[in-house]
């Protein structure tokens, strides 16, 4: 069975992108150097190709992390921090470009869009790695994943009711990006201990506030990040879906089961962190965070397909499919409370299960759409298709 039914593919044919950075970043410093690097990209080359590249950039990032720093708790050499805000830059500006390549070549799709989005979804767990292990935030590493996906799937989710990507004066692709590479870059010169002293010792000016000398300085960053950027864009999100859906005279409850998925997902990570005897936060951070990151693509990717393909607005039930390894995993860990704190199955051995369920399902998930797609529109996903006028 596949995930595109007819309707969907006359919905393709139809489907035109639209978008709006309203990041003064981008239109006056990044968008003119990002219109000069696509010139050194060969005509024939496609653009789901560099997307591509550049997202295999934030994989070597984050094997970079995981090799230097197992439990993103030690500190790494100075030249991994370097390569980490290296390797972030090259995905922001491959990130960039895809979309010029496209218009420069003629072979802008909705495939392309698919890609990207669900490129740019994978990244947020990539990335939570390589900075976890830059800020030596351990089993905490957990949370800048949510901090990235959070805002991540509002604005996929004001895109599907709105039709529009907007993005602020101020957003996470663009000077989000460049605050984590900067980050990165400062780390490599400071190194990654600065992260792990209190606030009034990495940051002498403010050891005047009381609870400040007593919380690491990645703490603080991640309460600033939470409070002052990822609560007023999601606020930003809701207040521009409901406008939508007001206008339409459509359900804000139908609007908001889109959401369910994502926070049963994070929930029940959580949960099942909270109930571990195993600590796997602390002993597997990227496993979690990869496990979890693929799950979360998953998600992502099939609501970005609803919005492509022009699906009836509510909650699509095979989302939910990213879920269902959960319960079993809660309720191993709750076998541990009757047997002196050794669950039925090895931990280690039902989080390995679990990345692979979460591979399994979001590769089959990539592979068949990027088929249907390419067969819908007589088109490659790597080898552009030249247009006829």
């Amino acid at each position: 069975m596949g995930y595109i039914g007819s309707h969907g593919v006359a919905a393709l044919h139809r489907y035109k992108y639209s978008g709006v950075d309203h990041s003064y970043v981008a239109k006056y410093v990044l968008q003119p150097f990002w219109s000069r690097f696509v010139n050194f990209f060969p005509l024939w080359m496609p653009p789901n190709m560099i997307t591509l590249t550049g997202f295999m950039f934030l994989v070597t990032s984050a094997s970079l992390g995981y090799i230097y720093s197992p439990h993103l708790d030690s500190a790494p050499p100075k030249w991994v921090h370097f390569m980490h805000g290296l390797l972030l830059f090259l995905y922001q500006t491959f990130d960039a470009v895809d979309g010029k390549q496209a218009r420069r070549t003629n072979s802008s799709s909705p495939l392309g869009e698919l890609f990207d989005h669900g490129c740019d979804a994978l990244a947020c767990a990539f990335e939570t790695i390589a900075f976890g292990s830059t800020a030596m935030c351990g089993r905490s590493t957990i949370w800048f994943w949510v901090m990235s996906a959070v805002p991540f799937y509002g604005a996929t989710w004001e895109h599907y009711f709105t039709n529009t990507l907007i993005l602020p004066a101020v957003n996470g692709p663009t000077e989000g990006l460049m605050l984590i590479y900067l980050c990165h870059f400062f780390t490599a010169i400071v190194g990654a201990e600065w992260w792990a002293q209190h606030v009034g010792k990495s940051l002498p000016f403010l050891n005047w506030v009381p609870f400040l000398n007593e919380i690491p300085t990645y703490s603080a960053v991640l309460s600033f990040m939470i409070i002052f950027a990822v609560i007023p864009t999601v606020s930003f999100n809701v207040y521009n879906v409901y406008k939508v859906v007001q206008a339409r005279k459509g359900s804000m409850l139908l609007a908001l089961a889109m959401l369910y998925p994502f926070v049963v997902l994070l929930g029940g990570v959580l949960l099942w962190d909270y109930l571990s005897p195993s600590d796997l936060m602390g002993n597997y951070p990227h496993l979690i965070i990869v496990g979890t990151g693929l799950a979360f693509g998953f998600l992502v990717g099939r609501m970005i397909l609803a919005h492509l393909c022009d699906e009836p607005k509510g909650l699509k039930t095979n989302m939910c499919m990213s879920l269902l390894y959960l319960p079993l995993a809660i309720a191993n860990t709750l076998t541990a409370r009757l047997n002196d704190g050794i669950p039925l199955v090895d931990e280690h051995w039902v989080l390995l299960g679990y990345c692979a369920y979460t591979v399994t399902l979001y590769l089959h998930f990539a592979t068949s759409v990027i088929h249907e797609i390419t067969t819908a529109l007589g088109i490659y996903c790597f080898r552009i298709t030249r247009k006829e006028a």
